[in-house]
This record gives structure tokens, C-alpha cells and sequence, in this order.
């Protein structure tokens, strides 16, 4: 009876495993994370036409050009004079800014919606009547669909 049964050996979980579907590359390469900085594609042209106030603006507000030294594993670059040493891909420019930084942009903006949803929901409320009440839901629901988590 027991001469029909599998050696433990030869039943590994890489044997038993699935084959990997195709999966699409992706567009724009990830930089490997560092400490302290975010990372993030910055537009400098679109459609062969240069983009130099999105470029200037994110520039003010604290991002820096990653140099190509700093990650060798980006050699296929695209060639401006401009950006002359930074990674440059499709019209994006690869940037950083510190994390403290970003988190202070991402709460300003944070605040500055829920102020503008104030002010929405009062403006609602004003023309509120308590014969027909108006509903103010603002519920949201996230799911990972398709990401097989």
C-alpha cells in the first residue's frame, strides 16, 4: 500500500507550482526605494512640445533631478540638452524630494479638499428644508480588483 505513494522529495512546491502568465512590462522602471526620498516622474514635454512651466513649477516646489550616476541600471535614456546627466524617459524626467516634504504637499492638498468639501456640504445644507431632508452620503468603497490580492 505504501509503495503507490510519492518520495516527500519530489513533491516540492516548485514541481506543484503554476506556470506564470505573460504579465505587460512597465511603461516607467521604479527606482530602487531610498530612505528619506520619494520618487516620482515629472512631464517635461508632451507630443514633442516642451513643458517648461510643469517642469519649472514642480522644480519650485522642492523636486531634484536624479543623476544617471546615482542609478546606473537606467541606460536607456532619452537625449535633451537640458537635462543633460539625468534620466530622462519619454518625455518624463525621474525626480526625488524628501519625504517629510512630500508628506507636507500631500497634507496641504489633503486639507485643502476637505475645506472645499465643507464649504460644498454647507452650501447643500442651506437649501435644506426639513419637509423633504436632503442626504449628504459620502461613503466610499475600495476593492483590488484583478490584483490577486
Amino acid at each position: 500500500m505504501a509503495e503507490n505513494r510519492i518520495k516527500r522529495d519530489h513533491a516540492t512546491r516548485d514541481t506543484g507550482a503554476r506556470k506564470r502568465s505573460w504579465q505587460r512590462p512597465e511603461v516607467l522602471p521604479s527606482p530602487e526605494p531610498q530612505d528619506g526620498y520619494e520618487f516620482r516622474w515629472i512631464r517635461v514635454s508632451t507630443q514633442g512640445q516642451t513643458d517648461a512651466t510643469n517642469v519649472s513649477s514642480k522644480l519650485r516646489e522642492g523636486w531634484e533631478p536624479v543623476k544617471a550616476e546615482d542609478h546606473p541600471e537606467y541606460a536607456l535614456t532619452d537625449k535633451d540638452e537640458r537635462f543633460e546627466g539625468n534620466i530622462l524617459q519619454g518625455g518624463l524626467l525621474l525626480c526625488k524630494a524628501p519625504s517629510e516634504l512630500v508628506k507636507e504637499r500631500n497634507d496641504y492638498y489633503e486639507n485643502q479638499t476637505r475645506s472645499q468639501m465643507h464649504s460644498v456640504d454647507n452650501n447643500l445644507m442651506r437649501e435644506n428644508d426639513p419637509r423633504m431632508p436632503l442626504f449628504n452620503e459620502r461613503t466610499t468603497k475600495v476593492t483590488n480588483f484583478g490584483k490577486g490580492n
